[in-house]
């Protein structure tokens, strides 16, 4: 079976250009077990993707470049920058997915970016789902969602939900989804808190807290169950309840600075506040869309983000646009 999303071979705009853009994710439950010999730590998670997009612009090129405009693209050199080479997903995203239609890799690759790099939203993630659904169109290599699927575990444990958006479980490290109906509509306000957070510095933190006896080991992971029952009904209450994350206290512990930023948030009216991911962004969750809006006004003249934003989800996965 073909990809729906890829509409095959020339499906080019105008310009030749074919863009795909893709979400943004909140881990609405993140439970991280122990190290495992392979270097990885079992996860049980439950993302949530939201309306904060990136855009992957592609043409056909000899060879591969890259340039990145908009949150985070600086030089690609500083420690908030985005690389504009091999050290980017979306450049080993064409290169994968060449290697996999037996086609050179030759194109000509740009990303509009609003998601903030290193913000424990899954910007790079997002960045590297969307080129391989644009380079699928752009060169025709006709591969199903599921090829796209494996691809993309390939390339990061949060690319397969990038790609497939919505609300899932994910287990092993991540990349294992099954998906959750959860129809009704989640407002969230996002905080982006300072300069982007290292994953495997806060999952090392984490680690040391472990063994130092100050955390439980992770032997035994929470119930995803509290937070499933809560995305697919409500009330908010219940999801405020539920919401669970094991890298925040490491996360807290190397930038202490976020506990004002999480009771900000709270006390501004979020239901409940919680770091997304690795952070270093604070999620709040809001009664309604009118409540984030007000919310994302309030926290943004705080002086406690760098960026706020109003967002809602579950959203579609990654997608051809244009």
């Amino acid at each position: 079976m073909r990809n729906a999303t890829s509409g095959g071979p020339g499906r080019l705009a105008g310009n030749g250009a074919v863009a795909a853009r893709a979400p943004a994710k909140v881990n609405v439950h993140l439970g991280v077990g122990r190290l495992r010999p392979d270097g990885y730590h079992e996860l049980q998670t439950v993302y949530l993707a939201v309306s904060l997009f990136d855009t992957v612009t592609v043409r056909r090129a000899e060879g591969l470049s890259l340039t990145v405009r908009g949150e985070g693209s600086g030089d690609g050199r500083g420690p908030s920058g985005v690389p504009v080479d091999r050290r980017n997903l979306v450049w080993q995203a064409a290169e994968l997915l060449a290697r996999h239609a037996g086609i050179s890799a030759d194109a000509d690759l740009e990303i509009d970016k609003t998601i903030p790099a290193a913000a424990g939203l899954a910007g790079g993630s997002a960045d590297a789902a969307a080129a391989l659904v644009a380079l699928d169109a752009l060169w025709g290599t006709r591969a199903t969602r599921g090829d796209l699927a494996t691809l993309a575990a390939e390339l990061g444990s949060d690319v397969p939900f990038s790609l497939l958006g919505g609300v899932a479980l994910g287990t092993h490290r991540g990349e294992r989804l099954s998906p959750v109906l959860a129809r009704r509509r989640w407002d969230w306000v996002l905080g982006i808190a300072g300069d982007g957070l290292s994953t495997p510095v806060v999952y090392a933190e984490l680690d040391e807290l472990r063994a130092a006896g100050t955390l439980p080991d992770g032997a035994e992971l929470a119930s995803t169950e509290p937070v499933i029952t809560a995305l697919r009904s409500g009330p908010a209450p219940a999801l405020a309840a539920a919401l669970s994350n094991d890298l925040q206290a490491p996360a807290l512990r190397l930038r202490p600075e976020l506990r004002r930023a999480l009771r900000a948030t709270t006390d501004a009216g979020a239901r409940a506040a919680l770091v997304s991911g690795s952070g270093p962004t604070v999620a709040g969750l809001a009664d309604d869309e009118d409540t984030a809006v007000r919310l994302a006004a309030e926290l943004a003249g705080a002086g406690v983000f760098r960026t706020v934003r109003a967002v809602h989800g579950p959203v579609h996965g990654a997608r051809l646009v244009g």
